[in-house]
């Protein structure tokens, strides 16, 4: 296993980052890898389990692990065949102002390349001010 971190600053307010992430069925929204994302909850909670489709049509299990409100900070695993991710993402205030979000990433080193580009992509996207 390896680990991997990343990180985006951009001028969203720090309460509507945390909103985006907190809201799977936005995720498509910043997240262009992203698809559709199929649960039965609105919002995030440890527990949750659902499944991503990428644009590509490849679909991942997941499982949210926890849910730190306070901190604006949450953790999940993700599953797709053999392969399995640990992703754990923060939300906070920006130097300048803004957000500056971090995303640390642990899986194996092929699974962590190959998903580096599109998570930083998306880490960008997520904290702009307006979404497409």
């Amino acid at each position: 296993m390896a680990s991997l971190t990343l990180h985006a600053t951009g001028p969203a307010p720090p309460g509507e980052v945390w909103r985006r992430y907190t809201a799977p069925g936005l995720w498509s929204s910043w997240s262009p890898q992203i698809r559709a994302v199929r649960t039965d909850a609105e919002r995030i909670r440890p527990g949750l389990r659902g499944e991503v489709v990428s644009w590509l049509g490849i679909r991942a299990a997941f499982t949210v692990e926890s849910v730190d409100e306070a901190d604006r900070s949450w953790s999940w695993r993700v599953r797709l065949g053999p392969v399995r991710l640990r992703l754990h993402h923060e939300v906070r205030p920006g130097p300048d102002g803004g957000t500056r979000t971090v995303l640390r990433l642990t899986g194996p080193p092929p699974a962590l390349a190959a998903y580096a580009l599109p998570a930083r992509w998306a880490l960008h996207r997520l904290v702009r001010t307006r979404l497409p």
